[in-house]
């Protein structure tokens, strides 16, 4: 399986042919997202967008950690970190659209022969 990363540019190409939108409009619109993704993290510690998921900031205390290639013990500084939770359904559309995907694949392809 391939990742996909998905850039800032794509995002407003998108937004801007999708919705009509000159390309200064469209990179306000992203930046404005991201800004109050950013605003709502560092406020509140976490952000439901609903249909999509849930982001969680975890707070990490300082902890003695150990260099693994000298063996010589290291504090690590206190952190926080983010993690990201699907929705139900965000997982029930990837589902389908990976299901319909694999249907395609095998009505281009009914004895399963693969080329490569």
């Amino acid at each position: 399986m391939k990742n996909k990363t998905l850039t800032r540019t794509e995002l407003v190409n998108c937004f801007a042919r999708q919705l009509l939108l000159s390309q200064g409009r469209s990179t306000l619109l992203v930046e404005a997202i991201i800004q109050q993704i950013l605003y709502a993290l560092h406020a509140h510690d976490s952000l439901k967008i609903s249909s999509f998921g849930t982001f969680l900031v975890h707070k990490k205390n300082e902890r003695t950690g150990r260099n693994p290639k000298t063996g010589k013990e290291a504090v690590i500084a206190a952190r926080r970190s983010i993690s990201f939770r699907a929705s139900q359904i965000l997982k029930d559309r990837v589902e389908r659209k990976m299901s319909q995907a694999e249907s395609v694949r095998e009505a281009q392809d009914p004895e399963g022969e693969h080329t490569i």
